[in-house]
């Protein structure tokens, strides 16, 4: 698999990459934590515990606001195997789904119940961040799909009926990869998908959501994105479930005021092509991001999992200004996010500088080591 062609980037459009990439990051984090306190309540168990309205601001998870999931822990890791695999690229050890497939196994060595002392040295400067060793309610499948060091592969996927919505929060990293082809996007997110999950619709629907976060980064609107999403998916065998979700998520838009009678006709299950609907439609009627999560969050079903994606398409489409200050400001991790959003859209901007022929960072080597 090889990257297209990337551009020179002009002072402008890297300012601009960032934030968006920002706010993908942030964005999902936000949404993770603020449907993670009603995670799998029926709509009426919401409404009783929390009011009409339901939720309408982050709420106490693990003992305190703000705390994120192992959605979130699993994402950071993937953008953390991207970088790596870009500074492995120049010894010309470029297999990505190998890379990505080395950090989630650095994820899965946090979940151990072990003291500072007795962890893995080798987990790099992201696993030596203290607050992902909190276990957060990872999934059966990610836990057994990453269980021991064989890949899951395209050909022998681990877990091959598991289709829930898991390998969609962390293929938003995917998208940002905006140097590359959208094809090889959707390719790079359904082949990572499969060391977990083996179902197909949901390894198109990991690769769906991948070239929508990729299409936002780019510059498109939502609804664009999702006609060019609808495209590529028409290329693969199987796609009708995705497209057909997708689609659905389109024509709900013109059915009324916004509510959650319309997000679970969309589903109120776990499989991966509801979660996305869900968390699409919920994107495209939102007034803006904070509205829009609270949509994705109020509904029976995986809140935790539609509010990191829509919180994730909104971030990517607006960008890190546009996300709620308040609950930016008690988000768990929040620098930790941050410095890795940072480092991701340097090593893509300005990659060559900090370890190509001519250039070498030794700083950046211990940090994202090409070994």
């Amino acid at each position: 698999m090889s990257a297209g062609t990337t551009a020179v980037w002009g002072r402008a459009e890297q300012q601009d990459f960032r934030s968006r990439v920002r706010g993908a990051l942030l964005g999902g984090a936000i949404g993770d934590t603020l449907g993670a306190a009603v995670d799998r309540l029926a709509l009426e168990e919401i409404r009783e515990a929390h009011g009409t309205d339901g939720v309408t601001d982050l709420l106490p998870v693990h003992g305190t606001r703000g705390t994120v999931t192992a959605v979130t822990q699993l994402g950071l890791f993937t953008v953390d195997g991207l970088i790596r695999a870009q500074v492995r690229r120049d010894i010309g050890a470029w297999h990505p789904p190998t890379d990505i497939h080395r950090a989630h196994l650095r994820w899965a060595a946090t979940q151990h119940d072990w003291g500072p002392d007795e962890r893995r040295e080798d987990n790099g400067w992201l696993g030596r961040q203290e607050w992902l060793y909190a276990r957060r309610d990872p999934t059966r499948e990610c836990l057994m799909g990453l269980g021991d060091t064989t890949m899951g592969t395209l050909d022998r996927p681990k877990n091959p009926d598991a289709r829930d919505a898991a390998p969609l929060t962390r293929s938003v990293p995917f998208g940002l990869l905006v140097g590359w082809e959208p094809q090889l996007v959707l390719q790079l997110a359904v082949e990572c998908a499969a060391q977990t999950h083996g179902h197909p619709t949901t390894l198109l629907a990991a690769g769906a959501l991948a070239v929508l976060v990729h299409g936002l980064t780019r510059g498109e609107t939502l609804d664009g994105a999702v006609q060019h999403t609808l495209a590529l998916l028409a290329e693969r065998p199987g796609h009708e479930p995705v497209t057909e979700a997708l689609k659905q998520a389109l024509g709900t838009v013109r059915q009324g005021i916004p509510g959650p009678a319309l997000i679970e006709s969309l589903g109120a299950t776990d499989t991966a092509e509801e979660a996305l609907a869900v968390a699409v439609y919920c994107a495209l009627v939102g007034e803006d991001v904070r509205h829009g999560l609270r949509l994705a969050v109020n509904h029976g079903g995986p809140s935790a999992t539609t509010g990191a994606l829509c919180g994730a398409l909104l971030g990517a489409l607006h960008g890190e200004t546009a996300l709620p200050p308040a609950w930016l400001a008690e988000l768990e991790g929040r620098a930790t996010v941050l410095e890795l959003a940072d480092d991701f859209a340097m090593e893509m901007t300005q990659g060559p500088a900090l370890h190509g022929p001519a250039a070498a960072a030794p700083g950046w080597l211990t940090r994202y080591p090409r070994a």
